[in-house]
């Protein structure tokens, strides 16, 4: 089984409009929602072998707190340029090149790529709201399989959905 967990950043800040986009952070409320997310998949028992994040600073930021939540140490977060501004055939071939090994991987990223990956690996699914939490599992030994294995489970969740 391998299980991918796609998270869209939380809430960010546009109130400084001269910061390059890679820079902007998070809002208050975004600052709210990301725990609150990783006290969600923390409860769910959820222990990443993976975290992978955009080099946004908004998508680091709360990759950052929910690995906390997660006790993921953040030195593992590994930072992949592919997933700032990237396409879903990017994203893909990420997933397709991460080896047999991890199990359990998270992706935290931007719209609008997410949606359409997460819409791509299951119609159920046609938004994610900042902070969603679209997880899939697969019934497949190897990444490389992903999109032509089937789906064995998928549930969306984000900060509003009680």
């Amino acid at each position: 089984m391998k299980t991918i967990f796609l998270i869209r950043h939380a809430k960010s800040s546009w109130d400084d409009t001269t910061l390059p986009d890679k820079d902007r952070p998070l809002n208050d409320r975004g600052k709210r929602d990301a725990p609150k997310m990783g006290k969600r998949l923390a409860k769910r028992d959820v222990k990443p072998d993976l975290i992978l994040s955009s080099p946004a600073k908004r998508a680091l930021t709360t990759a950052e707190i929910i690995a906390k939540k997660l006790d993921y140490k953040l030195k593992d977060i590994v930072v992949d340029d592919r997933l700032y501004a990237g396409a879903v055939h990017d994203l893909l071939n990420v997933i397709h090149k991460l080896g047999d090994k991890p199990k359990r991987v998270i992706l935290f990223g931007h719209n609008p790529e997410l949606t359409e990956f997460a819409h791509r690996l299951s119609s159920e699914i046609t938004h994610m709201p900042t902070c969603a939490v679209a997880e899939f599992r697969f019934n497949a030994k190897s990444w490389s399989h992903l999109g032509k294995t089937k789906l064995a489970k998928v549930v969306l969740d984000y900060p509003k959905k009680s």
